[in-house]
């Protein structure tokens, strides 16, 4: 069978690592052309807080593969804290990050979506949209704006042939978690609380995560538009019994 994918271009921001590297991965797997934007180690290198960057990398990547068909807005930074725990300055960094950014990148990206007759624009969302998590404050707004976000430009751009889902990991195995348990008292202690919190019992998997976006991006997802996509071992449904002794 001809590879899903074959013949388009997907950009990946944030996909020098974790679940941007797996996205990348993944959909260059099933066939497409995959041009990643991050801010280092990458032949498309970009500040997603910069629109003039931006704006220089889609058109590079648009010069450089003759089209976009698929763009995944991936980039994203982390917060911790209650809500007066952070100033205005990481109020505003964060969500220049992970909501402007994926305004930048779409709205650069429009031109070349237009254009092909399977765009789709895939956005990462998190859990943290959708539950109350302790210390994540700032995090869950910015995410909670990324999920209005998508419901918003798949509204808008539906008539477009542009579809626009999202996906909302649970807690991911990444390395920015890894740091996070780093810098915890117990590591081991407060890994295992962060699987326990997820039904199946454990982190998800960059991997995992990466399979949903391909299913959102896909040609073969035609009619899936303004959805969110959880992968989140059941945390945001499931309410099992706890375990007893």
């Amino acid at each position: 069978m001809t590879p899903e994918f074959d013949g388009l271009v997907a950009i990946v921001t944030g996909g020098a690592s974790g679940i941007g590297r797996a996205v990348a991965e993944e959909l260059t797997a099933r066939g497409a052309r995959v041009a990643v934007l991050d801010l280092k180690d990458t032949e498309f290198a970009c500040d997603v807080t910069d629109d003039v960057a931006v704006r220089a990398a889609v058109t590079a990547v648009a010069e450089a593969y003759g089209r976009i068909d698929v763009l995944v807005n991936n980039a994203g930074i982390g917060a911790l804290g209650t809500v007066a725990d952070n100033d205005d300055a990481e109020w505003l960094r964060v969500l220049d990050v992970n909501v402007v950014g994926v305004a930048r990148v779409s709205r650069a990206a429009l031109p070349h979506l237009r254009r092909s007759p399977h765009a789709a624009i895939v956005n990462t969302c998190s859990i943290a949209a959708t539950a109350g998590l302790p210390q994540r404050a700032l995090y869950s707004a910015s995410k909670g704006a990324v999920l209005a976000l998508t419901r918003a430009m798949a509204a808008d751009h539906i008539r477009e042939g542009i579809r626009v889902n999202c996906v909302t990991p649970g807690t991911v195995d990444t390395p920015w978690v890894g740091r996070l348990l780093g810098s915890a008292p117990d590591p081991q202690a407060e890994r295992a609380a962060l699987a326990a919190r997820q039904p199946h019992g454990r982190l998800v998997t960059p991997e995992e995560v990466a399979h949903a976006v391909a299913y959102l991006a896909s040609p073969r997802a035609g009619s899936t538009t303004g959805v969110e996509l959880a992968v989140d071992g059941g945390m945001s449904g499931l309410r099992p019994r706890p375990v007893t002794s």
